[in-house]
């Protein structure tokens, strides 16, 4: 059978075409100025909806105080793992070394997403660094729509993280001398138990003194020299479909359909 009179078939039959188009590429720049906020290489998900990795005004679980206070996904994936939720998970990792994802830097992941028809919607999470409990990630588990019912690719997606867009874990009282990660001479296991809950970054009382207070600070990748203010971009996200994904509807359209 011609390529041509499979997609014919499809079409007629009223299957999502594109539904082929699994393997992607999530694409990570961290837009912050020279001297600004880093963060830790992002913990990223495409899930079927089920899996809600934190709300606003609720405690954070133990996988985003993990995330927010030391940079560990370990975590949060176990919770996903855990949750019985549908999907597959990954880390977008710095092209240089130290880990975090520098100003002016991309980050990038190729990940294979196993059913576009369930596994639709896309979830991330990562450390700001330095702080001691400030994190990027999305409280909405549906927010981000990747695919739609049909499995039709929706993209390509861009979201754009600004600095109103963060949080505060509340697991952790922000005191950028005692217990802060990825400060030079800190000892990150020291910080103080806050027992609040996850707040919008710029609604937590003091949060403008306290992010004066990081810039001078010294950090293993170098000093801290630019603030966070209202309003500033500091993280774009891109979802994009591989091209051999997209090859799919022409060569490998066969096979798709016997994979299906």
């Amino acid at each position: 059978m011609k390529i041509r009179s499979v997609c014919v078939m499809l079409a007629l039959l009223g299957m999502p075409m594109f539904a082929s188009a699994e393997m992607l590429t999530v694409s990570v720049t961290n837009n912050q100025p020279d001297g600004g906020f880093t963060f830790s290489p992002p913990w990223v998900a495409f899930h079927d909806g089920t899996f809600d990795a934190f709300n606003s005004g609720s405690a954070a679980s133990a996988g985003i105080k993990a995330i927010a206070e030391l940079a560990d996904a370990g975590p949060l994936g176990a919770e996903f793992t855990g949750s019985g939720a549908s999907g597959v998970t990954g880390m977008v990792t710095s092209p240089t070394a130290p880990p975090p994802i520098i100003p002016g830097e991309m980050g990038t992941l190729m990940i294979d997403v196993p059913s576009t028809m369930t596994n639709r919607y896309f979830s991330f999470a990562s450390m700001l660094v330095p702080s001691n409990d400030l994190f990027l990630g999305n409280d909405d588990a549906m927010g981000y729509e990747v695919f739609d019912a049909a499995g039709n690719f929706n993209g390509p997606l861009t979201i754009m993280v600004y600095s109103q867009d963060l949080w505060d874990s509340g697991t952790e009282v922000n005191d950028i001398g005692f217990g802060a990660a990825f400060i030079v001479g800190n000892d990150p296991m020291q910080g103080t138990p806050e027992n609040g809950v996850v707040t919008p970054l710029f609604e937590v009382s003091g949060i403008d003194t306290y992010l004066a207070s990081i810039v001078g600070q010294e950090t293993p990748i170098g000093t801290l020299t630019d603030g966070l203010g209202t309003g500033e971009l500091v993280a774009t996200f891109t979802i994009t479909p591989e091209p051999a994904s997209l090859a799919l509807l022409g060569i490998g359209g066969l096979a798709l359909i016997r994979r299906r």
